[in-house]
């Protein structure tokens, strides 16, 4: 069956980060509500900056300093409000993927020692179970001719090269690293190759 994604809804959203527009897409691929924050004029534009983000309602909702989502995507937000132009692509994929539930559960098993991908392992799925299809088709939709990706995940860069984005350039999006989320993030950059710790923190 051929992919099909439809953008049902575009409505204004003014937000603390900025004016965007908001659009909502239905999808046949994983049958989950998928959304686009938009800045400005993207379509047949090259080196657009790109967020794509995945969902982690307890960094991004609820301010958990467990992670860096939600820092993540407030630097997005403003960063693309200040370029005047640009796109986060929010992805309904929690907990790399696994599921909320699943996230609450690895995050016990963090705090009995742990770390990120081994309690993912020990739940019984990948590291990192995240799909890129529905982003690369929203940016298709959108016109977007090639971007600058916005994120310290390599993987994230091969995946949507694969599925035919021009990411013509890569823009570090850092968030300053705490008692809270250090290891956490020295394992994303030692066992999944983020680029992370290329500034100085208040962790060193």
């Amino acid at each position: 069956m051929k992919q099909q994604l439809e953008d049902l809804v575009q409505t204004p959203l003014p937000t603390r980060h900025g004016d965007f527009i908001l659009h909502f897409y239905s999808n046949t691929l994983d049958d989950k509500e998928h959304i686009a924050l938009v800045k400005g004029e993207v379509a047949n534009q090259e080196n657009v900056p790109v967020r794509i983000h995945s969902e982690c309602f307890t960094g991004d909702v609820l301010g958990s300093r467990r992670c860096d989502c939600g820092e993540q995507l407030a630097m997005a937000m403003e960063y693309i409000n200040n370029a005047g132009f640009g796109v986060v692509v929010y992805l309904r994929q929690e907990g790399r993927g696994i599921g909320l539930l699943k996230k609450l559960q690895a995050y016990n098993l963090q705090d009995q020692g742990m770390d990120t991908v081994d309690a993912n392992i020990h739940l019984g799925y990948l590291a990192d179970e995240r799909e890129y299809d529905v982003a690369a088709l929203i940016l298709q939709s959108l016109g977007v001719k090639s971007v600058k990706l916005m994120t310290n995940n390599p993987k994230k860069i091969e995946a949507l090269t694969s599925l035919g984005v021009e990411v013509v350039d890569r823009i570090p999006i850092e968030a300053v690293a705490h008692d809270d989320n250090v290891d956490y993030l020295k394992t994303k950059a030692k066992k999944m190759a983020h680029f992370l710790f290329n500034k100085k923190t208040d962790a060193d």
